[in-house]
């Protein structure tokens, strides 16, 4: 008899367990049936960058450019101004409380 009770405990315990599994298996294919999920591998084709950058082709910037400059351009690699470039910060005030350590290490 006690034997016949733990039978039956489980394979009710599977049944529920089986019938668990094909309703989370129904709803995640229903979830993902009416989602727009884009793989990561198409977002990256779509967007990816042309093969080969172009430079600045404009006469009047080609006149003051490098030949070392224009070459990473084509290849995509220059950076203008290097890192940390931005604005200069030259202005009276900024330069009256600067010691000239500071300035030459700002000009480096």
């Amino acid at each position: 008899m006690i034997r016949a009770m733990q039978r039956t405990r489980v394979l009710l315990f599977a049944s529920v367990v089986a019938a668990a599994m094909v309703f989370g298996g129904v709803l995640g294919a229903t979830v993902l049936a009416r989602s727009t999920y884009t793989p990561a591998s198409a977002a990256v084709a779509a967007t990816s960058p042309s093969p080969s950058p172009k430079s600045n082709e404009a006469t009047a910037h080609e006149t003051g450019e490098s030949a070392a400059q224009e070459t990473a351009e084509n290849n995509g690699t220059f950076r203008p101004g290097g890192p940390g470039s931005g604005p200069s910060n030259e202005t009276a005030a900024h330069e009256a409380g600067e010691s000239a350590a500071r300035e030459a290490a700002e000009k480096t």
